[in-house]
């Protein structure tokens, strides 16, 4: 990392300062052009060329899944025709389900810049952030990358992005985040075409708070954008939200670690630490975005502002602690990590099966899985997570309510409930795709209960190279399972996803629940569509019965039968009575299994005489074992949950 100097905040004024973040589809070089920009404005040494130090993803999930799944900033300083800028990059996630931590990281910004890929093209996320940064008026820099690679079409994807965006292609700029090429036009770019913020230092004190983490040693530590005022140490805010009040210990800006400076004037984006040690305190707010005030103006009525739009969860999720004892443990890491990621939200619920825990709302199951690892990474938690589900609309003859959980689903075969109609969340599904794999994306979609299809073609060419975009809604559940890992293996990986709410729609959903010997599972329930009812019934009780006997066969060479027996019961323990495996919806039993029964040799001690006399032992052990099964009880430990759950989940 470059030596650090001592920084002069109050040389930077509005008219210096570019705030700007990187937009575009997963895995189209977001991280290696900030590495670009952080190297050639000497925030960070060079690294070798030809390899990607990728800087910004410093969670441990975004190192092992090469992916951004959190925004991060980072303050550099830049000479352009003598004279020196102060440009605040905001790095943002590409998949869809960080959409939320896009839109957060455009509301502190003027700019941004819309980068896509040479080799794939315009993308489904490609289309989703440039709407949205178009909506938050944001100046678009089109930035074409890895125009160095054999299979790039420079002149093509111009094309498109011409007739997709409405872009005018000299305005699109050529570059190699890898290599370096064509990076330093992007920061004249910058400098050039981007607006500087508006804001005076002698206007009443204004920040807005776009995100936050949580510090053991200095409590929560807030980024915040600087709209009007001048923020110093020692100063006495107080938040427009909660009226607390707070006293600035430390401030600085992002260099792209933390660096205190003396203080932060409008235009500028950096952090503030001021002894904030309950987490709970910042989290009472509704929206991320929070208005300081200086408490000094003797002014405690605070006027209306624009608020930021409320995220929309898509998917919810129990999270369960393996020792129920950690539950407080658990809470508390939760609500430290939403501090870092508020578009997750966070209620208490129990299950007669995994005790306490938090029913957690998501926007999707990446989202979810990213989340539960970074539980696991940063706070150590050893948790349970349940089946993704989405939330469902009840209507009832006298009232409307909202179901996420399948335990509390009501049972639509009976008419004492007075259920009128149930409602699930549908999307409007946006895939783009070469024209070849067009075919295989309909019929997936048709599987997975899709209506008003249609399609047109993203490019004029008629050649076999064309892509076409396809268009059509979609119930939420059936995209949240395993419809993304399908689209990518039908398409070979060259398809691409996103999606945005469209509302709700009747639909024949039933509740199906899973017994173990004739007692539910709260913990394994799921709501089905009436259609799906018998295939998922079946496929389930197959899996909760086989699982363990799967991971069994595969090490039969390398295990003796005693040990094979012993990891089996790991999943679902083996009885010494027979324990069917039923799915059930309302008071029908779709699919049944039967778990066997451990069993003695009680004729083994037996030679000569009479069969009669192994007979009389044999049925002396059927009635024992009948007698057993009256009275005996499952205990699935809480392992054999975490399988089931991460077999279910996956």
């Amino acid at each position: 990392m470059a030596a650090q100097k001592s920084i002069q905040m109050e040389d930077y004024s509005c008219d210096v300062i570019r705030n700007f973040s990187i937009i575009a589809h997963i895995d189209h070089g977001k991280s290696t052009l900030a590495d670009r920009l952080l190297e050639m404005t000497s925030t960070i040494s060079a690294t070798v060329k030809g390899t990607n130090q990728q800087f910004l993803d410093k969670l441990k999930v975004e190192r092992e899944r090469g992916i951004t799944v959190k925004a991060q900033t980072a303050s550099m300083f830049h000479n352009h025709n003598g004279r020196n800028y102060l440009l605040n990059l905001i790095d943002t996630p590409g998949h869809v389900d960080f959409s939320w931590e896009v839109s957060r990281s455009m509301a502190a910004c003027e700019g941004a810049l819309l980068l896509v890929d040479a080799t794939q093209g315009v993308q489904a996320q490609s289309l989703s952030v440039f709407h949205t940064a178009c909506e938050r008026g944001l100046t678009i820099i089109p930035v074409l990358n890895k125009i160095d690679l054999p299979a790039a079409q420079p002149d093509r994807i111009t094309a498109q992005m011409q007739s997709t965006f409405g872009i005018d292609p000299a305005d699109v700029l050529h570059i190699s985040a890898k290599t370096g090429q064509g990076v330093e036009a992007v920061l004249q770019a910058i400098v050039e075409r981007i607006p500087p913020p508006t804001g005076s230092p002698s206007e009443k004190m204004k920040a807005f708070l776009f995100d936050s983490s949580y510090d053991r040693y200095r409590g929560v530590i807030s980024l915040v954008s600087i709209q009007n005022g001048v923020l110093r140490k020692g100063d006495k805010i107080a938040s427009c939200y909660t009226r607390k009040k707070y006293e600035i210990t430390d401030l600085g800006i992002m260099h792209p670690e933390e660096v205190s400076t003396s203080q932060l004037l409008p235009g500028q984006v950096g952090y503030i630490a001021c002894n904030m040690k309950q987490s709970s305190e910042d989290l009472l707010c509704i929206s991320p975005y929070r208005r300081y005030t200086s408490p000094g103006n003797g002014n405690t009525h605070f006027p209306p502002v624009e608020w930021f739009p409320a995220q929309w969860e898509k998917v919810y999720a129990g999270v369960f602690p393996v020792d129920s004892n950690d539950f407080i443990k658990l809470e508390e890491s939760i609500k430290r990590l939403t501090l870092t990621d508020r578009s997750v939200t966070v209620q208490r619920e129990s299950s007669t099966a995994l005790a306490q825990g938090c029913r957690l709302g998501f926007l999707g199951t990446l989202h979810m899985d990213v989340f539960r690892q970074r539980l696991e990474d940063e706070y150590d938690a050893n948790i349970i997570i349940t089946a993704p589900t989405v939330p469902y609309k009840v209507v009832y003859k006298d009232k409307t309510v909202f179901v996420s959980n399948p335990t509390d689903f009501p049972d639509i075969t009976d008419p004492s409930a007075k259920v009128r109609e149930v409602q699930e969340p549908i999307v409007k599904a946006t895939i783009i795709v070469p024209e070849d794999y067009l075919g295989e994306m309909m019929d997936l979609c048709f599987l997975h209960r899709a209506e008003d299809m249609d399609h047109r073609y993203l490019d004029s060419s008629s050649a076999s190279s064309a892509r076409a975009i396809l268009t059509c809604t979609m119930p939420l559940s059936d995209i949240v399972t395993d419809f993304f890992d399908k689209l990518k293996s039908r398409s070979s990986g060259f398809a691409s996803f996103d999606y945005e709410d469209a509302g709700y729609q009747r639909s024949n959903l039933v509740k199906m629940s899973f017994l173990l010997n004739n007692k539910p599972v709260d913990a394994l329930a799921l709501i089905v569509h009436r259609s799906a009812e018998q295939t998922v019934g079946r496929l389930w009780v197959k899996k909760l019965r086989a699982s363990s006997h799967t991971f069994c066969l595969a090490s039969i060479d390398k295990a003796s039968p005693s040990l094979c027996a012993m990891l089996s019961d790991k999943v679902i323990p083996r009885q010494m009575f027979e324990v069917p495996i039923q799915a059930v919806v309302g008071k029908r039993v779709i699919a049944r299994e039967t778990l066997s029964a451990l069993r003695a040799d009680v004729t083994a001690g037996l030679y000569g005489g009479h069969y009669e006399r192994k007979m009389k032992h044999l049925e002396n052990q059927k009635e024992s074992k009948r007698r057993m099964k009256r009275i005996g009880s499952v205990d699935l430990p809480q392992e054999a949950f975490f399988d089931i759950l991460r077999t279910k989940s996956s």
